[in-house]
């Protein structure tokens, strides 16, 4: 049995209780989810590379077996946005799997559907942002472009420009202190409006007199050049603007990682890494990485769809000789699942928002949430002290570091996962995540040690 590394709020930090061939470990698992959430900027391209790692793992198409027994290693995906992966274990299925969910989407400002204009013989692309920004965390910095355009015969098109160092960038320029007066005096909500983010894309004009709009012309020669996309092309894509930067090391010893898309990425990296690497286990382990988290799980790839329960589904069909509804319900009504998310680590800079007593901290392990919510718990799925106790029990049996958070003080404000919807199956749901500074900045901040843990506490749970 491992050394019991359970570790409250308040207590030395994990890196100092780690021996040299663990710290060792959190080093090189850092650097690799550093590679990672360089590349994985949007939905698409997150389920990419973990598609990418599930083959390299010995995990094939689900709908490629008719069969499943345990140890097999099967995926789906939903719509290049949503994903399951599963290993069967040895128990019967009907004593229900071992989830843990998290969401591929992170905020970001998508291009409008006629995103081009001129203006003041500048080009820009019109944006709409996506999930909870401060809008003043968009200006001002590089930009880059990620997405996918689908051309009228549906051929699909991919879009990545500002990631190379020859590549151009975009911004969001902000107005000069000298003429702020006014956009000072508001409040900070007000200061820059949703309408005002326009990316500059253009300032050189075509070399034609009969072209109208010169400049404007100028971007849409490019994207034919480059792309071979019209401006009606525009209309089907999905195209993000997202900070052009990779992650980085953060603080003079290197201890933290700084990067985009953090939330809930780091979560999704965490589990991909625990399941791809996970023995076969005695109840059947799943992974399941949704969209849509940030603007309240709709739509056919959020979790309120029904991907989730047709990739059960369809595991139980393969697995149980006779399958039924009744199966698949009391299936997924005995199954016990963590709600992979981040949660807010206690900033030394904003003390006054957090009961500390109750706020994780960076560097002491992955963080327990009882609950979400805000307002009196509103629209949160609150753990059984039953099920804590279980989750607590294995944590400490694996020897990982653990600790307890909510999100903030009573009434400050509050947020919510996807466990509620998890939880709507019966099953036992608790939110565990990684703790982070600037979350939902365009550059968050998450300390190794916490990463590691959340690899080590994804993998235990799925090892019970």
């Amino acid at each position: 049995m491992t050394q019991n590394m359970g570790n409250q709020s308040g207590t030395t930090p994990v890196w100092a209780k780690l021996n040299g061939p663990e710290q060792e470990a959190v080093m090189n698992l850092a650097e690799e989810y550093r590679q990672f959430i360089s590349a994985a900027k949007t939905e698409r391209e997150t389920i990419d590379l973990a598609v990418a790692t599930a083959g390299d793992k010995g995990f094939v198409l689900l709908e490629q077996r008719s069969v499943l027994e345990p140890g097999d290693r099967v995926f789906a995906t939903w719509r290049g946005k949503c994903m399951a992966m599963a290993v069967i274990g040895s128990e019967p299925v009907e004593k229900g799997v071992n989830v843990v969910a998290s969401h591929v989407d992170s905020p970001r400002l998508d291009l409008k559907p006629r995103p081009l204009y001129e203006e003041a013989d500048l080009a820009l692309f019109k944006t709409h942002y996506y999930g909870g920004i401060k809008k003043y965390h968009w200006v001002g910095i590089p930009l880059a472009l990620h997405g996918v355009a689908v051309k009228e015969d549906g051929q699909l098109v991919k879009v990545v420009i500002g990631e190379k160092e020859t590549d151009p960038v975009f911004t969001i320029a902000d107005l000069l202190p000298h003429l702020a007066r006014e956009q000072m005096e508001k409040k900070m909500n007000e200061g820059i409006s949703g309408e005002g983010l326009s990316l500059l894309v253009g300032g050189f004009p075509v070399d034609d007199g009969e072209v109208k709009e010169k400049i404007k012309h100028t971007v849409l020669d490019y994207l034919n050049r480059e792309f071979g996309l019209q401006e009606e092309d525009l209309i089907s894509a999905e195209i993000e603007a997202v900070p052009a930067w990779p992650a980085r090391d953060v603080g003079l010893d290197g201890s933290m990682i700084g990067a985009y898309g953090q939330d809930d990425r780091v979560s999704v990296f965490t589990t991909l890494k625990a399941i791809v690497d996970l023995p076969a286990p005695s109840k059947t382990a799943v992974a399941l990485f949704v969209d849509k988290e940030e603007i309240g799980s709709v739509g056919n790839t959020g979790m309120y769809s029904a991907f989730f329960t047709n990739f059960v589904a369809e595991l139980t069909a393969r697995i149980v000789p006779r399958y039924s509804e009744l199966v698949l319900r009391r299936i997924l009504a005995n199954s016990r699942a963590l709600s992979a998310d981040v949660n807010a680590g206690l900033d030394p800079n904003y003390p006054e928002v957090m009961d500390k007593l109750n706020t994780a901290r960076l560097g002491h392990g992955l963080v327990l949430t009882k609950y979400t919510g805000s307002g009196g718990k509103k629209g949160a799925s609150d753990a059984h002290a039953e099920f804590m106790s279980l989750v607590r029990r294995l944590f400490n049996r694996h020897g990982v570091a653990w600790q307890s958070g909510l999100l903030g003080k009573v009434d400050q404000g509050g947020g919510g996962t996807i466990a509620y919807l998890l939880a709507l199956h019966g099953m036992d749901v608790v939110d565990c995540g990684v703790p982070l500074l600037g979350m939902h900045s365009p550059f968050e901040v998450a300390h190794k040690v916490d990463i590691y843990m959340a690899y080590r506490g994804y993998r235990a749970f799925y090892e019970g």
